[in-house]
């Protein structure tokens, strides 16, 4: 019976992270509020810990240690280490509170890992999890499309999600009467493109979900079902209009086909770019519309005033969210450089924006953990995930090319912040590892 528990967690894992963002704004709407939702979101963390107690119980031997799990030890080492380092001796700034954000932060996809370094899958339960994910990945492609379309922008205005970003999670957005702004492509004051963003309630966090679940698909073996899934899942990617994600789906796919030695694999990569560069060219044309209100108008007007405008060609490096993007890692690298050593736990990211301190780095994961843990914690986090991505390539490429995807991601935003990601991903690559080279891949098992 212990046994079985981690495996069923790591299934629930899997559907409920891609259900949590709208289960977590329905609750505030119906009144479930502050220590009462940090209790109900903190599920994810019991269902962990409650997995790990019963790995740890049907666990007849601990693996034997390879270099990911080094690496992995050392980051969580430091990790630890810069949250016990008073802040006065690193000039951070953070609060005990952001402090604790942030331990938890840097700390999921490692505890993660180790769930999955204790749990064995065979061919059945790798089938099972490789079922649900492209599940889930057509689930959110589909919800996202109809949303989009048939789901007035209104009716998320009036329903609990602003509140829930603002009074719960304290991120205040501005110019889109509480919703997060990149729910749209801001084309035109008269006619701006509603973006993707399912059950995530957001377009950047479902296009990664979607870029694991097309690599998976494209390390399948072809059949009629799995080619229309893939389209689906593609589909509902490009409507999330995520320029990362499409970069790093290509990626993924390039890596996949040199672990594979697939041409066909390499022809979906080129395939992928050419699409994304069509569809981003072409989506403010063909997206979605849908119209500001008269006071979302005068804040993007005033917003305008104060920071100049910016061009609207996506392809130009002075559009306003790639400059936005660039500038931020520029900062957050310049910051790390001049201050190698870190400022301790809860200076960057969500973690500082959400405690009311000086965001140090934001955005790429990699800044936010040199300002957070210093250049040390930095380079055991990149080895790690080299390690995995090394470790992984013969016991499964999809999972390789899977981590590679959110390294290259990392680059650009916080990826673990996505809960999603730090779990599935960082979980399945450890279980993974548990396999020997010659076992057949996970992927094979769909």
């Amino acid at each position: 019976m212990t046994g079985r528990i981690p495996r069923v967690a790591l299934l629930v894992l899997v559907v409920g992270l891609a259900l949590h963002n709208l289960a977590m704004a329905l609750l505030w709407q119906a009144g479930v509020r502050n220590t009462a939702l940090d209790v109900a979101a903190a599920w994810k963390e019991i269902v962990l810990v409650v997995a790990f107690v019963a790995a740890v119980a049907a666990a007849g031997s601990v693996p034997s240690l390879v270099w990911a799990d080094r690496l992995a030890l050392a980051y969580g080492a430091l990790v630890v280490l810069y949250w016990l380092l008073p802040q006065s001796w690193l000039d951070g700034g953070a609060t005990a509170k952001g402090e604790l954000y942030a331990l938890r932060h840097h700390l999921l996809p490692l505890g993660a890992y180790v769930l999955g370094r204790l749990v064995t899958l065979d061919r059945t339960w790798w089938r099972r999890i490789a079922l649900t994910i492209v599940a889930v990945g057509c689930g959110l492609a589909a919800w996202g499309l109809i949303d989009v379309y048939l789901v007035p922008l209104q009716w998320w205005r009036d329903s609990g999600v602003p509140d829930w970003f603002s009074e719960q999670l304290g991120l205040a957005y501005r110019c889109l009467s509480g919703l997060p702004e990149n729910w749209i492509l801001n084309t035109d004051e008269e006619s701006p493109v509603r973006r993707l963003v399912s059950t995530f309630l957001s377009p950047l966090a479902t296009a990664y979900t979607l870029v694991i679940a097309c690599l998976l698909l494209a390390a399948a073996r072809p059949r009629r079902w799995t080619v229309a899934a893939g389209a689906l899942a593609y589909a509902g990617l490009l409507w999330t209009h995520t320029r990362a994600a499409f970069i790093a789906l290509p990626a993924g796919l390039l890596l996949l086909a040199l672990l594979r030695r697939s041409w066909p694999i390499a022809g979906f990569a080129v395939a992928s770019i050419v699409a994304s560069v069509a569809f981003v060219a072409l989506f403010p044309t063909i997206g979605p519309s849908t119209t500001y209100t008269a006071a979302e108008l005068m804040c993007l007007r005033e917003n305008a005033a104060q920071q100049g405008v910016a061009t609207d060609d996506p392809f130009s490096a002075s559009e306003s969210s790639t400059s936005s993007h660039v500038s931020a890692l520029r900062d957050g690298i310049r910051t790390v450089a001049h201050h190698p050593w870190g400022f301790g736990l809860g200076n960057s990211g969500v973690s500082a924006s959400r405690t009311g301190v000086d965001v140090k780095a934001g955005e790429s994961s990699y800044t936010e953990l040199g300002v957070d843990t210093g250049v040390l914690g930095l380079a055991a986090f990149v080895g790690w995930l080299l390690a995995l991505i090394l470790a992984l390539r013969a016991r499964s490429p999809w999972l390789a090319s899977s981590v590679a995807a959110v390294a290259v991601l990392g680059l650009q935003t916080d990826v673990i912040g996505i809960h999603w990601l730090s779990v599935v991903v960082f979980a399945l690559a450890g279980s993974a590892l548990r396999a020997g080279p010659e076992d057949v891949p996970p992927e094979a098992a769909l």
